[in-house]
C-alpha cells in the first residue's frame, strides 16, 4: 500500500468538549470494529498493526475502570471486517481480510456472557470492507464489499439470528466499496458512494427496502465519495462528511451534506474545518444530537444540526488516526480508539494502542 504524507491543518480555537487518554488497548490496531454491549462494556475485534500484520484477539473496555482487558480469540485474523450487536445480545463478526490478504466469508459469534467465539457459518459470498445495518426486524443487511481485489461486490444478504442462516437478497444497482450505509427511520437502509471499479468513485445513492428486499435509486450526492462517514440526525435526515475523491490520499475533502428520506434529495451543508477521510466507523450521534466525526483528520469536530455549523474539539489525537473507531458510551462520553497514521511509503501505516475519552 502506497500511503502519503499528510498536511495537518490547524482548527479555529476549541468550542465543544475535550479529549483526554483512556489507556492502551491490548495491540496496536486499525480497520478493526468496536461494538458497545448491554453490559456497558466495549467490545473491539481484530485490526491491522500495519500492512498484512492481522490480529484475531480482542479486548474489552470497561468504562467503569478506564481499562482494556483481552476476552476470546476469534477463529482467524480479521481486518476490514464488521461487528453487529444482535438482538439477543451477542455480536455478529463477518467477512474481513486474513493474512496473507485474503478474503474471508465464515462469520462467528461473541457470547458476552462466556467471552467467547463460536461460529456463524459462512455468508453466501466472500467480503471485506463491506457494511452490516441491523434492520428493524432483527435481521442484518450485509452489502457490498470486496470479494478479492479488484472484484468488488453489488450482491447484498441477510443474516436471520434467529435460524444462523445467510440468505441472499436483492442487489446494487453498482458494486461499491468502501461505501457508506445508514439505517433511516423509516427501517429503510441508504448506501451512498464508494467505489464502482478500480479508481472509479462515484456519487449515485439508493434505497433498501426490507418489506421487497430490493434496492432503487435515490439520488446522488453533490460529488463522487469514498472513504467517508454518515450519521442519522435526530431528524430523520442523513448527515455525510469527507471522504475522498479518485486521487484517494491527494483528494480529502471538507465538504459535507444532508439526505432527505422525503424528497430523496442531497443538499450541501457547511464544510469541516480539517479534510478527513477513512473514518466511516468512527463517527456518531452525541445525547444532544450533535454529530462527532472523531477519526480521519488529528482534530476531532462536531456538527450541530440546530446551527448547521462545525466546531472544533477541545484537545487532538497523536495524528490523523485513519480506520479508527468511536463508540458513543451509557455516560455520554465517546471512546476513540485506535487507527493508523500516514505511514511511509517504504514502511506504510502503522497503528497505535492508544484510546481517548471525548467528553462533551
Amino acid at each position: 500500500m502506497l500511503v502519503f504524507p499528510v498536511t495537518r491543518e490547524a482548527c479555529p480555537p476549541s468550542t465543544a468538549g475535550t479529549l483526554e487518554a483512556a489507556g492502551n488497548m491490548s495491540v496496536a490496531r486499525a480497520s478493526h470494529t468496536a461494538t458497545l454491549l448491554p453490559n456497558g462494556k466495549v467490545l473491539i475485534t481484530g485490526g491491522m498493526g500495519r500492512n498484512g500484520i492481522f490480529y484475531a484477539d480482542a479486548d474489552l473496555y470497561n468504562p467503569a475502570t478506564g481499562k482494556f482487558t483481552p476476552t476470546g480469540s476469534m477463529s482467524v485474523r480479521r481486518t476490514s471486517h464488521t461487528a453487529t450487536l444482535l438482538p439477543n445480545g451477542k455480536v455478529l463478526i463477518a467477512g474481513g481480510i486474513e493474512a496473507p490478504y485474503h478474503t474471508l466469508a465464515p462469520a462467528e459469534i461473541y457470547d458476552p456472557a462466556t467471552g467467547r467465539f463460536s461460529s456463524a457459518g459462512r455468508m453466501t459470498a466472500m467480503r471485506a470492507a463491506h457494511h452490516a445495518v441491523l434492520l428493524r426486524d432483527g435481521k442484518v443487511l450485509i452489502l457490498g464489499g470486496e470479494e478479492e481485489w479488484p472484484n468488488f461486490l453489488a450482491s447484498a444478504e441477510l443474516y436471520d439470528y434467529r435460524t444462523g442462516a445467510f440468505t441472499r437478497t436483492g442487489s446494487m444497482s453498482t458494486t461499491r466499496v468502501p461505501h457508506m450505509a445508514v439505517l433511516l427511520e423509516n427501517g429503510r437502509v441508504l448506501v451512498a458512494g464508494g467505489t464502482h471499479a478500480r479508481n472509479d468513485v462515484i456519487a449515485a445513492a439508493e434505497i433498501y427496502d426490507p418489506a421487497r428486499g430490493t434496492f432503487s435509486p435515490a439520488g446522488a450526492m453533490s460529488e463522487p465519495r469514498h472513504k467517508h462517514a454518515g450519521v442519522l440526525l435526530p431528524d430523520g435526515k442523513v448527515l455525510i462528511a469527507g471522504g475522498s475523491d479518485n486521487r484517494d490520499w491527494r483528494g480529502q475533502l471538507t465538504s459535507a451534506e444532508i439526505f432527505d428520506p422525503l424528497t430523496l434529495k442531497f443538499s450541501p451543508a457547511a464544510s469541516m474545518n480539517s479534510a478527513r477521510f477513512k473514518h466511516s466507523q468512527a463517527a456518531v450521534i452525541l445525547r444532544d444530537g450533535r454529530a462527532l466525526f472523531a477519526g480521519g483528520a488529528q482534530t476531532p469536530e462536531l456538527f450541530d444540526p440546530r446551527t448547521g455549523r462545525w466546531s472544533a474539539a477541545g484537545g487532538a489525537l497523536d495524528g490523523p488516526r485513519y480506520f479508527s473507531s468511536a463508540t458513543l458510551l451509557p455516560d455520554g462520553t465517546v471512546l476513540i480508539a485506535g487507527g493508523y497514521d500516514a505511514g511511509h511509503p517504504d514502511t506504510g501505516p502503522l497503528s497505535t494502542a492508544r484510546a481517548w475519552l471525548f467528553k462533551p
